[in-house]
């Protein structure tokens, strides 16, 4: 596909991911983040203000993750590029759950140097529920 084939509303589907108590402890090694939201049981069933999650969850930046890979493997094929990439969590992620990305394009510009195109981006679990939104920017290399 190239850019000139591209319209906004088209929508972009990624891989799903589901992670697991074993995937939430390698990102801990991996980010260096040892927080007991991610590791703890016993400190999760406590309270933290009006919010009880029960037991661990999944680090907010592995949503950043999934969008990225789903991002990056359309637009490889494309030669294009992912430039900006910026995202709030909604809800957690537990071990058990499957998360999917998806993206729509929202705008399409060239200009002088390239071609630009933004998008709108999600994550949703596997009852459809939103746990992370967002907005990209990728370039097409005239």
């Amino acid at each position: 596909m190239s850019y000139e084939q591209l319209s906004v509303g088209q929508q972009i589907v990624g891989a799903a991911f589901s992670p697991t108590r074993e995937t939430i402890r390698d990102f801990c090694e991996a980010s260096l983040d040892f927080n007991p939201l991610h590791l703890d049981d016993n400190y999760m069933k406590g309270d933290f203000g009006k919010t009880n999650f029960g037991g661990i969850i999944m680090h907010g930046m592995n949503n950043f993750g999934v969008i990225t890979r789903m991002l990056t493997d359309w637009l490889y094929e494309q030669s294009a590029v992912q430039r900006r990439l910026e995202t709030r969590w909604k809800a957690p992620v537990k071990p058990g759950d499957t998360i999917t990305p998806r993206a729509r394009i929202t705008a399409l510009k060239q200009t002088e140097k390239s071609r630009w195109v933004n998008f709108d981006v999600e994550v949703v679990n596997q009852r459809n529920e939103v746990v992370a939104v967002g907005e990209a920017m990728a370039e097409f290399p005239a």
